[in-house]
């Protein structure tokens, strides 16, 4: 069980880029953190860099797999024995610069499965965690995009679904307000990770260009997600957006 008033987090996709960060900064602001991806070995490398100090559970999980996601929620209940936090990170972009009609059913799939349907079945999980337990509540905070509000050329899948997650995040904030759940979206642009190493070359703009973008440290986007975190249930951040700061978004296209 846990030591008495010390939160509980889990993080999907947390064997690397914005995912580890929140981890590890949430670890460093005293939160045991369990650390949920697809391959073992990142998540290990993620505790391990959260220091000896750090309690760390690794959860191996495919959140587009229910019984995985179930099992993942079912370790964080059986090791601490509550939920404070869920930080719905896990995300893929999907077969990047494939025009719209050719797009495969089974790429799309892909993408819809992991970022809405992954989110929604985490935050039923967490959903039905948080309205058991002793103290009622917590909070959910859902990765959403700067594609939650604008599309980039040949992101069709992607921009779906962090629209929906939009709907998602609401949704689940009318539906929490009865149980002390919280529910807030983080939309993020251009931090410094695998997913965004491509900027760094140039990437394809709305006037069909090329492009270099500017990136922010996905370190930023940690502490902007603490922050959130750690505010009491009776407040919350309900739409955030962290970007680098002259990436083209106000102005896009």
């Amino acid at each position: 069980m846990n030591a008495p008033g010390k939160k509980i987090a889990v993080v999907t996709g947390a064997g690397s880029g914005i995912g580890r960060s929140v981890a590890l900064a949430l670890a460093g602001a005293g939160w045991s953190v369990a650390v949920a991806g697809r391959r073992p070995q990142p998540l290990e490398d993620t505790a391990e860099a959260a220091g000896a100090g750090a309690d760390v559970l690794c959860v191996p999980a495919d959140v587009s797999d229910p019984d995985e996601v179930t099992a993942l929620f079912e370790a964080v209940r059986e090791r601490y024995g509550r939920l404070d936090l869920l930080f719905n990170n896990a995300g893929t972009f999907g077969p990047g610069g494939v025009p719209l009609e050719d797009i495969t059913y089974e790429a799309w799939r892909s993408v819809v499965d992991v970022n809405l349907t992954g989110s929604f079945l985490c935050a039923q999980a967490a959903f039905r965690l948080m309205k058991a337990q002793h103290p009622q509540g917590g909070r959910i905070i859902n990765n959403g995009s700067i594609s939650a509000h604008v599309p980039r050329p040949h992101s069709v899948a992607y921009t779906a679904t962090k629209h929906a997650m939009t709907g998602l995040t609401k949704s689940l904030s009318l539906d929490g307000r009865p149980y002390r759940i919280a529910c807030g979206q983080i939309d993020i642009g251009n931090a410094a990770t695998e997913m965004t190493e491509r900027m760094q070359s140039g990437i394809l703009q709305a006037d069909g260009q090329l492009a270099v973008e500017p990136v922010m440290d996905a370190a930023d986007v940690a502490r902007t997600v603490v922050h959130m975190a750690e505010l009491p249930l009776e407040a919350n951040v309900q739409f955030a957006t962290v970007m680098a700061t002259t990436m083209p978004y106000i102005g896009r296209g």
